[in-house]
């Protein structure tokens, strides 16, 4: 069963889940799982894309945008991934109808109003389901 944490920022910028985003995603590496990161626009897959080899001065990390076989981290947003489904990070306002194909998945939200409210409705959707949820107030 999927093991969930809640990554919740002090902010209400897009910017500073992406970043987020991008540290956890290093981490994951860092414990050699595969990495997709949802998002809920092609634009914002852009930003991420941009922003994940620029992040860390001093080192980047090789992704592509899904799907593609060759990386260990993908970016989306309209791809179901089924296979290499270790770590999913979800960047959207929305439950991935794909999220129990993998091992670990994070959530991470902001203060703002709708994604701190969505977010509670997941938690509550995936609390009432029985998985494994942590909760990490940054």
């Amino acid at each position: 069963m999927t093991e969930i944490t809640f990554y919740v920022g002090r902010g209400n910028d897009l910017q500073n889940r992406l970043l987020l985003a991008c540290h956890l995603t290093q981490k994951a590496l860092q414990h050699d799982l595969h990495v997709y990161i949802h998002a809920d626009s092609m634009e914002v897959v852009e930003r991420m894309d941009n922003l994940l080899w620029t992040f860390n001065a001093e080192s980047f990390i090789p992704h592509a945008i899904a799907p593609d076989a060759t990386v260990k981290v993908e970016l989306g947003c309209d791809h179901e991934p089924v296979t290499r489904c270790d770590y999913l990070i979800n960047l959207t306002m929305e439950r991935p109808a794909f999220f129990g194909r993998f091992q670990r998945m994070a959530e991470i939200l902001d203060q703002d109003s709708e994604i701190l409210e969505k977010g509670r409705d997941r938690y509550r959707f995936y609390q009432d389901r029985g998985y494994k949820l942590d909760y990490h107030k940054l």
